[in-house]
């Protein structure tokens, strides 16, 4: 699982940052595969401009990444997704600190991701309408040397006009999938609570 997050974190360097409602009127799949290219190359010239300043500060990067990447994640869709039918069952504020502390979690995992970022080659494979006229799934290939590319499928939707990440597909292991067993073990034995705990735990272990 560990092996399958950090494909999925690597594979975020690819993230679709520009989607734009006007590109989905014409040929969204090649659109889509275009503005994969273009982003991934302006996140990477971003991080090496500032490498030098974020060795210095190593929690820039968790600004850096908020403000870039995260608006283009539906957290909430995700969160949901990954509780499955426990969602029903958090209250809303219980739903608030749950997509807040995964969110977090997935900055930072993301943030160890970018900087052991080494210029693997990426591929860029035709994009594919999702199963709704609202869906697109990007595909896209992580070359490592010596090894089987990785396979990275992003499933976004468009919501008020705005393409948004909700699941990632590394090597056919969906990120929501992966989580929704762990949290389904942690609900089961500490509930609800016990979760949002957990993922509290999580991000403060992780603080620099």
């Amino acid at each position: 699982m560990l092996q399958q997050r950090r494909g999925f974190l690597m594979g975020c360097l690819l993230l679709p940052l520009l989607w734009s409602s006007a590109g989905w009127a014409g040929d969204a799949a090649s659109d889509a595969t275009v503005l994969v290219q273009r982003t991934a190359e302006k996140i990477i010239k971003t991080l090496e401009a500032r490498r030098a300043e974020v060795q210095r500060q190593p929690a820039l990067i968790y600004a850096m990444i908020d403000d870039i990447v995260a608006p283009h994640f539906d957290f909430e869709r995700i969160t949901q997704g990954a509780l499955g039918q426990a969602w029903r069952q958090a209250s809303a504020e219980q739903q608030r600190q749950l997509v807040n502390g995964f969110k977090q979690v997935l900055i930072r995992t993301y943030a160890r991701s970018l900087l052991s970022y080494s210029g693997e080659e990426i591929r860029y494979l035709p994009a594919k309408p999702g199963s709704k006229s609202s869906t697109v799934t990007v595909a896209t290939e992580v070359q490592q040397p010596g090894a089987a590319p990785i396979p990275v499928n992003y499933r976004m939707h468009n919501t008020s006009g705005a393409w948004q990440v909700y699941d990632v597909v590394i090597s056919d292991a969906s990120l929501v999938g992966n989580y929704r067993t762990s949290f389904a073990d942690e609900i089961r034995k500490s509930g609800i609570d016990g979760l949002i705990a957990k993922l509290g735990d999580m991000n403060r272990q992780g603080r620099d």
